[in-house]
Parts: structure tokens; sequence; C-alpha cells
């Protein structure tokens, strides 16, 4: 899955070795509102679910049509593809809301809405709600006395935070199917960095880049753990001290309280990303960027030729439109080949050009 500012693209491989492209325009907000500083990092992480949820209804129809006959690899399939898909981003890059539809028709908004609140809900409970009471947990057990608003407990959540983003996906990673998802994730980054280094899109330059980026959704959930303590603890001290004589009520008064924040946390920590992406990439101050990279390492595996095709297929399909202004194609195109995709792409571009 690729996004341009004026291009989303989804390539799927097929049973047959072929290539299946549905490319389509996206509103270039490069100019609006949902560009401003500490409002673009809300618009991406709302936009990350949906189109990920889009991309995810994809290749379950492809894979449906590759397997019709066998209903039970279809289900083992999807659950796979839907467990991976909260693995692998939690709250921002990919989501699951429902059966795919029969067709390349786009669903009822309010069904890609409902769709996409239940995820965001899934995730405040995995990512707020459940830190929050194992802290309240061990606090209780080891008898701390330590307030809910205190920095030590929100201290504590944080690691917990951490600690359960990291174990799920190392849990999940042992899934082969989950693992060959990790070997896409890595060939999305080699792509990426080899069209940032101005290379031409071909094997032999993304094979010898790393599967590690900066800008990684993964990256934002471990900046995410971190940056949460620092804007909770701010908002603790900020509030009236909660004390009802009872811990329980407390949490759950607190949590309420920290969940209007939640967009201001998202704000900061995709401020912070693009600050050390763009500043950090390289020299003695990259180290800070290490925490990301080694949660990468789960996230992200060395990727075959075939897989680095489908991403180098995707980047160029939305490239085209970009560049040229057009779609690869009306509706989803097929292509045999990744050498066929770039052959009509040429095509296109030569037609564009006499045009």
């Amino acid at each position: 899955m690729m996004r341009a500012p004026r291009s989303f693209a989804v390539v799927v491989r097929r049973s047959d070795g072929s290539l299946s492209v549905r490319e389509r325009a996206m509103t270039d907000a490069e100019h609006g509102i949902g560009r401003w500083p500490f409002v673009r990092g809300v618009v991406t992480l709302v936009e990350s679910l949906r189109l990920g949820s889009e991309a995810l209804r994809f290749s379950a129809e492809q894979l449906g049509a590759d397997l019709a006959g066998s209903r039970s690899a279809v289900v083992l399939a999807m659950v796979s593809r839907a467990i991976c898909a909260w693995g692998v981003s939690l709250i921002a890059l990919s989501s699951s809301d429902g059966d795919a539809p029969s067709s390349g028709a786009t669903p009822p908004r309010a069904r890609r809405r409902a769709g996409g609140l239940v995820m965001l809900a899934v995730a405040v409970a995995f990512f707020v709600a459940l830190p929050q009471g194992a802290a309240a947990a061990v606090t209780r057990l080891l008898r701390l006395q330590l307030e809910v608003q205190s920095p030590g407990f929100q201290a504590m959540t944080g690691a917990f935070k951490l600690a359960l983003v990291v174990g799920y996906l190392l849990a999940i990673r042992r899934i082969p199917e989950i693992r060959r998802v990790f070997q896409y994730h890595g060939a999305e980054h080699k792509t990426i960095s080899t069209y940032e280094r101005g290379e031409a899109l071909n094997l032999a330059n993304a094979r010898t880049k790393t599967t590690l980026h900066p800008r990684c959704g993964t990256t934002f959930l471990v900046m995410v753990a971190l940056v949460s303590i620092l804007v909770f603890t701010a908002v603790g001290a900020a509030l009236p001290r909660i004390h009802t004589g009872s811990a329980v009520l407390d949490n759950l008064i607190f949590f309420a309280e920290k969940l209007p924040f939640l967009p201001v946390l998202v704000a900061i920590t995709f401020e912070l990303q693009r600050i050390f992406a763009r500043y950090l990439s390289t020299g003695p101050l990259r180290v800070l960027l290490w925490p990301g990279f080694l949660v990468q390492k789960i996230t992200t595996a060395e990727p075959d030729d075939a897989q680095l095709e489908v991403a180098l297929a995707s980047l160029r399909a939305t490239l085209f439109r970009q560049e040229q202004g057009q779609s690869q194609g009306e509706g989803d195109v097929c292509f045999a080949s990744y050498a066929e995709l770039v052959g009509a792409e040429r095509l296109r571009a030569q037609d564009v050009a006499r045009a």
C-alpha cells in the first residue's frame, strides 16, 4: 500500500503470479488545514485507519477470488490478516472492518465510519485503558502508594504500553502468514528509501536498502508510549486532584479525563517524529531513533524479490498519477508481471507526452 499526495494504490500478488492493482485519486491537502502543524498528525491517523481498512478489504477480496471453493482456507486467511493488521499498526497503519465487498465498489460511508470507530475504540482500550489498569494492579499489589495522577504512575503506565506492544508483536511474528506481511512491510521501506535517494525503482537498487525507516508507524507507536508519560503527567498536574477514596473510581475518572487529550498526544508525537526523521537520521543523534528501529526489527523482515516487486509496483502506480496527472487505468488493473506494468507505464507516459 502506498499513499502519495494525489494518489493511493494497493497492489496484490495473485496466486498465478500476476499483480492486481487498485489506484485512485486522493485529495491533495498540502495547502489545507489538514497540513497545519499539530493538526496533520490527527488527520494522518484517521486517514491511516481508513486507507488501511480499504487495503485489507481489497487484499481479502483478491484472496477470496484465488481460493474460491475453499471456504475454510478463505476464513482462516482473513482471520490471520485481521490479527496481523492489528499487530502491525495497532492504531494507525491498518484495520479490518468486516467482510470484503464482492465487487470493487467502495462500501457505504456509514459502514466505513462504523468500522473506523470500532477500531478506534479497540485501540483506546488496548493502548490507554489496559496499560493504566495494569499499572493500577501493580501499584495495589506492591502497595506502592502511587496516586493515579503522579509522574511515577504515568511512567509505569507508559512502560506497560511499550511492553504490551512489543510483547504482542513478538508473539504474532511467530505466525508464518504474519511474518510474510512483515516481509511486505520491509519491502515498502526498501522501496521508499530507493525513491528518496533518487534511484531507479528496480530490484537491483531496492535490494540494497535497509528495512528500517525513521517515519515508520512502528516508531510512531514507540514514541506514543514514551511521549504519553510526559503528556499525561502534565495533564494530571494541571487537573484537580482526584481523591474519591476508591482506587478503582480514581482510575476510571482519570481515564475519562485523559480521553480528550488523546488527539494532543497524537499531534505532539507526530511532530516529534517528523523532526527526528528529518534532522536525526544521520550523525551521532541518530541514537535517539534506535528504540523505534529496534521494534521495527520485529515488524519488518527481509523480503524476497517477488515481494519487492509488489512494493515497487505500488509506488510506481501512485507516482504515475502524481507525475503525469493520470491513473494506471480505469478500475482495477491486472498485470502479468512487474515488467509488464513498467512497460505499460512507459507507453502511457509517451501518450501523455504526445498529448
